[in-house]
């Protein structure tokens, strides 16, 4: 079944990138842009993600972490690491 018309996204669909870590309609919709034309489908989105249906919500549920620390490389240095640098 058809949850955004828009942009032809099932439910199936949905389900799929919940599962692999989209927990909001906003990060649904950066995966597959449901919800970010008419927004008709976004309380649909909301009702098949539900409570609980988010692994970093059980994370943060525990204390731990959402997002892994990641080892910081030189292409993600920001512009005051460059400062500090010239320093």
């Amino acid at each position: 079944m058809y949850v955004c018309s828009c942009f032809g996204i099932t439910e199936q669909q949905v389900k799929q990138h919940a599962e692999n870590g989209a927990c909001t309609p906003r990060q649904i919709a950066s995966a597959c842009k449901a919800g970010t034309d008419c927004g008709g489908c976004v309380r649909r989105i909301q009702a098949l993600l539900g409570r609980g249906a988010c692994p970093r919500r059980e994370l943060i549920d525990r204390g731990a972490p959402a997002f892994p620390q990641l080892p910081r490389t030189a292409a993600v240095a920001t512009a005051s690491d460059a400062d500090r640098d010239a320093a």
